[in-house]
């Protein structure tokens, strides 16, 4: 079928940029200057062409005078012959001002319209974006800023996650580059080049939150082949589209409008529950937060011991609720003489300024304010 024709062709290209024979993309290309290139080199072509074609025609000609007679026919100013012209050179130059008057009136529009309308800004505003992007390392990719990719990236920036937004539409693009706040492209993230522009190979997760199940399941895909330790988190419309989603790939899957029902829901069964779940956020600039430490982020001191060994609650008034261990089993509650192994993670909930001292504590970088 044509979709796993896509498909493999998508493999040869995912392949060749992993072994190196795949050259990324540059702002500034051929591409984004084409319409200069082509008109510098029409103009060139107008004025070799007319100046040898003086000297051929006229024999008592040189390269100057050929090439002063070309000027002043391509550009209509009007001035008087250079010398008397002979019947084809006048033929000749009849051609001439009849094939110069098109090209040379585009050739001169398309150059003065990237400084006169301001193409180049964006251009080089382009430039500067990717530079950004190459830059990155452990970013996450939002793919989509509809209403669902914009509340995801709310909540990325306010806990200080570097991330990159890939969007098909011009004016939010340029909503985006002109807030500043966010690092965005412009590009359809089904394409590997645009997953690549994005940084793929170097995020730490992607979030896909295109309108459309299909298109998210071919972005799953992408981002799988391109980075197989990349956490992928993929939003669906449709319940028939879970299980497909995450055969492709995906780590969680999320229905919005789903998630959406159970919460309003909820708030009719348990309001003050929901409403204090509502007061905690995660890692962010809440007066409650929650927040996991994983194994690897404790200082080497701190690595295998008891969670009654680091006595946190004693020490910094915080609460360890839970442990995931290196099963990927999860224990509430878990008592003081549970320990922290590789690959385990537990979970603990205090007070924003407890949270940050937690980090202090335990040598882990917080990048949230």
């Amino acid at each position: 079928s044509s979709f796993w024709r896509t498909r493999n062709t998508s493999s040869l290209r995912v392949n060749a940029r992993l072994s190196g024979t795949f050259k990324p993309r540059s702002v500034l290309n051929f591409k984004a200057f084409s319409r200069v290139y082509y008109a510098v080199a029409l103009v060139i072509v107008l004025v070799l062409g007319g100046s040898f074609g003086f000297m051929l025609i006229e024999d008592d000609w040189s390269l100057m005078d050929a090439f002063y007679m070309t000027i002043i026919t391509i550009s209509t100013v009007g001035f008087g012959e250079v010398k008397t012209l002979s019947d084809g050179g006048r033929l000749f130059t009849a051609l001439l001002i009849i094939s110069s008057i098109g090209t040379f009136t585009y050739s001169v529009s398309a150059i003065t319209t990237y400084f006169v309308a301001g193409e180049y800004i964006d251009i080089f505003r382009k430039t500067k974006v990717g530079k950004k992007i190459s830059d990155l390392r452990g970013h996450t990719i939002v793919c989509g800023y509809g209403r669902v990719g914009r509340k995801a990236c709310l909540e990325l920036l306010s806990h200080g996650e570097k991330f990159v937004v890939i969007e098909n539409d011009d004016e939010r693009v340029d909503q985006i580059v002109g807030d500043g706040q966010y690092l965005a492209i412009k590009g359809d993230a089904t394409l590997d080049d645009v997953l690549k522009d994005a940084g793929i190979e170097h995020a730490k997760s992607l979030i896909a939150t295109l309108p459309n199940d299909a298109d998210n399941l071919y972005v799953v895909l992408a981002a799988r082949e391109a980075n197989a330790t990349i956490t992928i988190i993929s939003r669906a419309s449709r319940q028939q589209s879970l299980k497909k989603l995450r055969i492709a790939g995906a780590d969680n899957v999320i229905m919005p409008d789903h998630v959406g029902g159970s919460h309003m829901a909820s708030l009719v069964v348990n309001p003050d529950v929901m409403e204090f779940l509502d007061h905690i956020k995660i890692q962010g600039s809440g007066d409650i937060n929650l927040e996991e430490v994983a194994f690897s982020d404790l200082r080497p001191e701190l690595q295998h011991k008891t969670l009654g060994e680091l006595e946190l609650r004693n020490k910094l008034g915080i609460n360890i609720i839970g442990v995931k261990n290196a099963n990927g089993e999860f224990v509430i509650n878990p008592g003081p003489e549970t320990k922290i192994l590789p690959n385990s993670k537990f979970f603990v909930l205090g007070k924003r300024d407890q949270i940050k001292l937690l980090n202090r504590v335990l040598g882990i970088h917080q990048s949230s304010s």
